[in-house]
Order: structure tokens, then sequence, then C-alpha cells
């Protein structure tokens, strides 16, 4: 499986190729972690990543801990698989 990238932080690299959107949810799917992020347009995209990737990104959101993601900022590009 391809994995799409997500990152809590605007990233400071090839920018241009980031977009930014909103977490509306996050779940699981076939042993990944699924993102649903409300795009700029108002579209729903739908982002599969890794575990690991979601524990990065959540710790590095300003929230406080154990709270929900939902509603945060996050900057996303889509791989796609």
């Amino acid at each position: 499986m391809n994995h799409d990238r997500i990152h809590a932080r605007e990233p400071s690299h090839h920018v241009e190729k980031w977009s930014v959107g909103t977490i509306e949810r996050i779940g699981e799917r076939d042993g990944h972690c699924v993102v649903d992020v409300e795009a700029a347009d108002g579209e729903t995209v739908e982002l599969a990543v890794t575990f690991a990737v979601r524990d990065l990104f959540s710790s590095r959101l300003d929230v406080e801990a154990g709270a929900s993601p939902v509603g945060e900022r996050v900057w996303y590009r889509k791989r796609g698989g």
C-alpha cells in the first residue's frame, strides 16, 4: 500500500506540493490509520497512513493529551494506492 503524507505543521520543503485541510475524523481500516480531512474546497480527502505517522503528527498538534484532534489544521499530500 502506498501511504499518504500528513504534517501537523506547515512544511518548509516543496511547499507547493502540500495541501492544507482540517481533520474531520480519524479511524482504522485494514490495519492502517485513515484520516478524513476537509480540503480547502470543502471536499473530504481520505488519507491512509501508518499508526506511527498518526502518533507522530498527533503528538505535534496543539491539543491536550488524550483530546480529539478533530478540527485541527494539517498539511497533507495524497499519494494514493
